[in-house]
């Protein structure tokens, strides 16, 4: 079952904000990592049989203060099924309507 890992980290500069990305990627079952929150100081990993205590000691020896904020299940999106019916095009012919004969000069055609 895959599961979410959202862990707050404090990156002052880009250089520990790339080691931290390296860091999460490196552990094992890790499929997908991203810098989430409103300053991007939150680092979100899913995958599957991830170690959340391993990630957070790893970050903390190699970065400095970490948090462990969530663990949990990913939230799968379901696709939303657009059941599309058959459109019948339905042509009615009104024998009262004018065509144009070519030369921009309406002629009608009368049914008797």
């Amino acid at each position: 079952m895959k599961q979410k890992i959202v862990v707050k980290v404090t990156m002052n500069t880009d250089k520990k904000s790339r080691k931290a990305m390296q860091i999460a990627v490196s552990i094992s079952g890790v499929e997908s990592v991203s810098f989430v929150g409103s300053d991007k100081d939150q680092i979100a990993v899913t995958g599957e049989g991830i170690d959340s205590v391993e990630l957070t000691r790893l970050l903390r020896k190699r970065i400095g203060y970490t948090e462990l904020v969530s663990v949990g299940p990913v939230e799968e999106k379901k696709p939303e099924s657009k059941e599309s019916k058959p459109v019948e095009a339905q042509m009615q012919f009104n024998p009262y309507e004018y065509y144009y004969n070519g030369y921009d000069v309406p002629y009608y055609y009368y049914k008797y």
